[in-house]
């Protein structure tokens, strides 16, 4: 144990209030002048890893550890070396006669006693256990008074939140008992063990060299793990490991080796019956050996991973009802699209036999308008499963709000007020503009539905700095962020309705007036944009939905001139452009778009087949691939493959989603650009114009 004096030179926060105090006219007199009793007594406190009270001298003058400082709150700057009467005045009238019955020789001993604990972010309610046993010196007479606490609180939420059975944590710290004229010569000639703490204590104690070998057990361990301590003394601790915490058992090991402190390290160790008990420990180096203390907490590790367990089944079963959900409504959207499609191409094909002429455009645009809503729900989806083709860009989102105002204000109609609150110096953000206007107009429109007797859409941009504990609120990482925010004064909705909004095909709509999957694909978007969206509302009183979008550090884009889309440039001679996909139909329909523009188009339905005409001699001015292709090599391995051939390949990929894994999160090479199905084309000739004329 160290001695006092050293450990006032170089000791912890309790030391140095100690070394800070005026000594000269205290009782006691400097520290070379006090009694080896209160040299003891003082030394353990200040090496305990427990929080410790020494009250000395007739008048109970108060020390304590570091530990304890929390207990102390507002106290603490005054409260060492002063009387113990005067530290807790507020409180003598119940502790008088506890410390009064524990220095005539009747320890005291107090379980799960409640404590208000003053900290930064205000009280806080916690638990304490105390124990009071009285410290004599050499001539048996009463020196001072020891007063050992262990914060329980942990232990009393879990019981309190499981509510399965009564409180299993430890029952340790049992009264210390009578030190007798020896305590001094025990505590440097003999190990822990010895004195009333090690032997009664319920938490296992040890004492191991930094090899593993065990020196000294105290009797815990055979009330824990039914091992005496004639079979633990001089074996390896790692032996009793269970083997899945081996690795985590020798890297803490080897923190201790280094010095550190462990304030909790949990491991299993075997029972003598062969089954495991859980242990958690704290730990400390010191002269050559390892100290420490473990608390078996195996009835709480199963009640906790039991509960996990069950929250893990609840969330499958949810996940099965979500999917179920989502199968019935596509296929409830679908087949009504493909109804219209179908029941169009034969109507057409059937006006055409006839020869009737007149109805055939009219066949031909309801086809097309439900492959175009086919089209927008495939898009909805895949903003929900976040696998959405995005292009993002460094986005100003109040100029994209105000080129959308006109647009809003004719969309919701003028029983409908808007107005529109726009942050000065508003941040940038990196996400794709025209989803991001897709999912502002969508929000507007659910906030027009909600107010069929008209009222306001309030649209309000703002810049945020979300801290730890607001990051963790809104389910975000800490950092700066800009929000977009849409609220309106209609109905509301009720908290069971507010946690669904985000599910798919959920809708407060009546059948037919809503595919549910708008408030969805806006979760979806901000999710795969590296943000969230949040929604508060209240019945009677509206509902605000805000996106909070990651903060872009880039210069403000300029605007864009939007070209005019009509017919594609046609190809120069002897442009050359190779097809992979697997689908024929799609395969078909590029070559025939390409052709009809003046190009040679070369065919591949796989990416090997595609491979061996890139690492061919045949003039190729742009390769157009799917993503996905069969056969074992997708469509960027093929492209990446034909670059070694031809490094300045221009390549094209079409897909109706990106994988992260095959488009590198959206990091596409120079060179290579990305289309989504379905496309009009018209745009994918003037894609494939543009991509060849870039020199």
């Amino acid at each position: 144990m160290t001695d006092p004096l050293s450990f006032l030179a170089g000791g912890g926060e309790a030391a140095r209030m100690i070394r800070a105090r005026d000594w000269t006219g205290h009782p006691l007199g400097p520290p070379e002048t006090w009694p080896a009793e209160f040299r003891a007594a003082l030394s353990l406190v200040l090496n305990s890893p427990e929080s410790m009270i020494l009250a000395w001298g007739p008048d109970l003058h108060f020390f304590f550890n570091d530990t304890y400082f929390p207990l102390l709150g507002p106290r603490l700057p005054w409260a060492m070396g002063a009387r113990f009467d005067a530290v807790w005045a507020d409180a003598w009238e119940q502790a008088g006669p506890i410390i009064a019955a524990a220095l005539e020789g009747r320890p005291e001993r107090f379980v799960d006693l409640p404590w208000q604990l003053d900290t930064d972010r205000g009280a806080r309610e916690t638990w304490w256990t105390f124990s009071y046993s009285r410290v004599l010196d050499a001539a048996g007479g009463v020196a001072g008074l020891f007063i050992l606490t262990n914060e329980t609180t942990g232990r009393v939420l879990a019981d309190a939140a499981l509510t399965e059975s009564r409180a299993q944590l430890e029952t340790a710290l049992a009264e210390l008992g009578s030190l007798n004229a020896t305590l001094a010569q025990q505590v440097a000639e003999r190990t822990a063990d010895r004195n009333a703490l090690w032997t009664l204590s319920s938490d296992m104690m040890l004492r191991c060299l930094f090899d593993g070998t065990i020196t000294a057990v105290n009797p815990a361990w055979t009330e824990v793990l039914g091992w005496g301590a004639d079979a633990l003394v001089g074996t390896k601790l790692i032996d009793f490991v269970h083997p899945d915490d081996l690795a985590r058992t020798i890297a803490g090991a080897e923190q201790l080796s280094a010095g550190e402190r462990l304030a909790r390290f949990d491991n299993r160790y075997r029972h003598r019956d062969g089954s495991y008990r859980w242990i958690s420990w704290a730990a400390r180096p010191g002269d050559g050996v390892i100290n420490a203390v473990g608390r078996d907490f195996t009835a709480e590790r199963e009640r906790a991973d039991a509960l996990a367990a069950a929250e893990e089944a609840l969330r499958q079963s949810q996940k099965m009802e979500a999917v179920g959900q989502l199968t019935g409504g596509l296929a409830h959207d679908f087949n009504n699209l493909l109804a219209g499609i179908s029941g169009s191409l034969e109507l057409i094909q059937t006006r055409l036999s006839q020869g009737r002429m007149m109805d055939v455009d009219r066949y031909i645009n309801a086809a097309q308008g439900a492959s175009k809503r086919a089209a927008a729900l495939t898009h909805r989806l895949l903003a929900f499963s976040r696998r959405q083709t995005l292009d993002p860009k460094p986005t100003d989102v109040n100029r994209l709000v105000a080129g959308m105002e006109e647009l809003i204000r004719r969309t919701v109609g003028p029983a409908v007020v808007v107005e529109v609150i726009a942050a000065p110096g508003l941040w940038l953000t990196l996400v794709d503009p025209p989803q991001l206007e897709n999912a502002l107009l969508n929000l507007c429109i659910n906030a027009r539905d909600a107010m069929p007797e008209g009222g306001r859409i309030t649209i309000e941009t703002a810049n945020a700095r979300l801290d730890a504990p607001a990051a963790r609120h809104h389910d975000m990482p800490p950092g700066p962020y800009l929000s977009l925010c849409v609220a309106d004064t209609g109905t509301g909705m009720a908290p069971e309705i507010v946690d669904r909004v985000f599910e798919p095909f959920f809708t407060t709509k009546p059948l037919g007036q809503g595919t549910g999957l708008g408030l969805s694909m806006i979760y979806g978007f901000a999710q795969q944009s590296g943000g969230q969206v949040r929604i508060v509302s209240e019945v009677g009183r509206g509902t605000t939905v805000c996106l909070h979008l990651p903060r872009h550090a880039g210069a403000v884009p300029e605007e864009e001139a939007h070209a005019a889309i009509g017919a594609p440039p046609r190809a120069a001679p002897g442009e050359t452009v190779l097809v992979v996909d697997d689908e024929p139909t799609v395969r078909m329909l590029v070559t025939e778009v390409l052709e009809d523009l003046g190009y040679t188009a070369i065919e591949a339905a796989d990416g090997g087949a595609g491979l061996k005409v890139l690492q061919s001699d045949v003039r190729i001015d742009l390769l157009v691939t799917d993503v996905g292709l069969p056969g074992g090599m997708n469509g960027r391995q093929m492209a990446e493959a034909g670059r070694e051939k031809r490094p300045g390949l221009k390549v094209l990929f079409i897909t109706g989603y990106a994988e992260a894994t095959v488009l590198g999160s959206g990091q596409l090479a120079p060179g290579m650009q990305v289309i989504t199905k379905p496309f009009v084309v018209e745009v994918l000739g003037a894609r494939i114009r543009e991509m060849i004329g870039t020199a």
